[in-house]
């Protein structure tokens, strides 16, 4: 049986639990709609610039979903809050499988 654990209010993600017997393990799945923020990305990325001053000296590049930095860190080990991790997180939002993650058309 799946348990709801958390859902969290601003992403709208939801965390569940649910003890697979086959396999004698816990499964912890996080789930979320992220067209969303898809569709949010698209339409900044059609309509703004991303800068976020008038100076210019910041510009809003991407915006990812929380199941999205789930995803890679699973799968590329890359944490999207660490600074230490930019250049990777550079490479994957240029990479065109990652393109609606973006809210411009500027390379990083």
């Amino acid at each position: 049986m799946r348990e709801v654990v958390d859902v969290d209010p601003y992403s709208g993600a939801i965390e569940t639990i649910e003890w697979d017997d086959a396999e004698n393990r816990l499964v912890v799945k996080t789930t979320c709609d992220v067209q969303p923020v898809i569709d949010r990305n698209k339409e900044l990325a059609n309509s703004w610039d991303g800068w976020v001053d008038e100076a210019h000296t910041m510009r809003l590049a991407a915006q990812i979903p929380v199941t999205v930095a789930y995803k890679w860190l699973q799968d590329y080990g890359v944490m999207v809050g660490r600074r230490e991790h930019w250049p990777a997180i550079r490479r994957l939002l240029n990479d065109p499988e990652w393109r609606y993650l973006r809210v411009g058309h500027f390379i990083l």
